[in-house]
């Protein structure tokens, strides 16, 4: 399969990344293409480093892993045990935004959620979901709200 015929989605084990998780699992089983889940770690991830047990630097693997199981809480909350087909999951190094904009590359739709874990909760639309939408390679969904709330609008 042509790998631009892949949905690309971020997650960062925020409520709205997971809503983001859920919706792009539903698009990827109806347009019948993978789905790749990936999640950013920095130079300054505070928020993994907190999920550590106590030590003064974190190593590379512990936030590696720390990442890879945020992931599996994300994909445990959108989907149980009815995983979309072809789902992969990649844990990329350094800013979230130029990871995910340089994923778009080879994508057909990127989703993200609207705010992740940082930034500020009057923001509308955080700062790694407006770099996507300006410069990503494809088209960008940015998802804003539950994904129950949009199945009650479509179906009632």
């Amino acid at each position: 399969m042509n790998g631009d015929q892949r949905i690309v989605v971020g997650v960062d084990g925020s409520e709205f990344s997971t809503t983001a998780l859920r919706l792009a699992g539903r698009m990827s089983t109806s347009l019948n293409v993978p789905l790749e889940v990936i999640t950013c770690l920095g130079t300054s991830d505070f928020f993994l480093a907190s999920h550590l047990p106590e030590e003064s630097t974190p190593t590379t693997a512990q936030l590696e892993e720390t990442a890879k199981r945020l992931v599996d809480q994300a994909l445990e909350r959108a989907f149980g045990d009815s995983r979309p087909e072809g789902l992969t999951r990649s844990v990329k190094f350094g800013a979230p935004a130029k990871a995910l904009i340089d994923e778009s590359k080879n994508a057909q739709l990127l989703v993200v959620g609207r705010r992740g874990k940082g930034g500020f909760l009057h923001q509308v639309m955080g700062s790694v979901s407006g770099a996507c939408v300006a410069h990503a390679h494809c088209p960008v969904l940015v998802v804003g709200q539950s994904a129950d709330d949009l199945r009650d609008r479509t179906t009632g």
